[in-house]
């Protein structure tokens, strides 16, 4: 037991930080061969915050424990606006800007509702995966089409070429492996304690693999760039939504839990449609510290909601 928190604990530090690295290094490789830089923001940049939740729910499905895969995602999504945009908001109030709130926040909502409905089917098999897979690239061209009158850039490392192929290749071993170690761990806790790998992922494993949301949100708060922040877990949850549980669907068909019906999916979906009325109508344009708290409120409650439902497996 001991060996499988120690591994979980080592897999989400070197994931998180693997990751980190990975953006550095990818988008350093991409800027010399000529990308601008709003792309490499869109792409590399969002790709790279929840490439944790990709490689691990990707591994989680290839070796069979799919429930760890769609418990990472929603659990990642509901950590991404409870607790990392409420945390964000806590510390520095977040101004909500008019494009965002016109063109990412539906997206993200429509993209919420597809997720709900596709929970009512017995299952999520490869059609469904196939069809959020294809349907991810459609809206990253979308953002991308906007994304081209803001005029943001993003912070882009100056690294040698052959320094930056290495750092590329190096940091997504490095992530793949620390993936593979993580999902162990986590599946050998659920053992141990007998409860199901759906209540690790949405709880341990999206926590640790939230982390780099959580770090690029803050440093964009401090840095002034609280819209960066917002941008960061909109994309971050648009990507977890349709690139993770499709991923993990394509690999490994999954049997949909009851309690994602009852418990998580009506999370998912209530705290997406309150950030957008909150972001909606804030006064000013600006999440305060009242939405802040109020987001870590129901963080707790949804915990609480956890473990009120647990059922010890047999």
């Amino acid at each position: 037991m001991l060996l499988a928190i120690v591994a979980t604990i080592v897999g989400i530090a070197l994931t998180v930080v693997s990751a980190d690295k990975f953006v550095d290094g990818a988008s350093a490789l991409a800027d010399r061969l000529g990308m601008s830089h709003f792309l490499i923001g869109l792409t590399i940049v969002a790709i790279g915050t929840s490439a944790p939740e990709l490689l691990v729910s990707a591994v989680a499905a290839y070796e069979g424990s799919p429930g760890i895969a769609l418990g990472n995602a929603l659990g990642s999504n509901i950590t991404n606006i409870a607790l990392v945009l409420g945390a964000t908001a806590v510390i520095w109030p977040l101004l909500v800007p008019r494009p965002l709130v016109v063109r990412n926040l539906p997206i993200l909502l429509a993209v919420a509702v597809i997720i709900a409905l596709l929970t009512l089917r017995p299952s999520f098999d490869r059609v469904a995966g196939i069809g959020l897979l294809i349907l991810l690239p459609i809206l990253l061209y979308r953002l991308i089409k906007d994304e081209k009158t803001s005029g943001e850039t993003v912070n882009i490392p100056k690294l040698r070429l052959p320094t930056a192929v290495a750092l590329t290749i190096g940091s997504l071993i490095v992530l793949l492996s620390s993936s593979k170690l993580l999902v162990w761990g986590a599946i050998e806790i659920a053992l141990y304690f007998g409860i199901s790998e759906l209540i690790i992922g949405l709880t341990i494993v999206a926590v640790g693999t939230s982390l780099p949301e959580l770090a690029a949100s803050i440093a964009s708060a401090r840095r002034g760039q609280t819209d960066m922040a917002l941008g960061t877990v909109i994309g971050s949850n648009i990507f977890n939504s349709l690139g993770v549980i499709g991923l993990a669907a394509v690999i490994s068909p999954f049997a949909i839990d009851p309690d994602v019906l009852s418990r998580d999916m009506p999370w998912t979906f209530g705290l997406t449609l309150l950030l957008f009325l909150f972001a909606r109508y804030a006064t000013l344009g600006t999440l305060k510290r009242q939405h802040g708290i109020l987001f870590l409120l129901l963080y707790v409650g949804y915990l609480v909601h956890i473990a009120a439902t647990i059922v010890p497996i047999p």
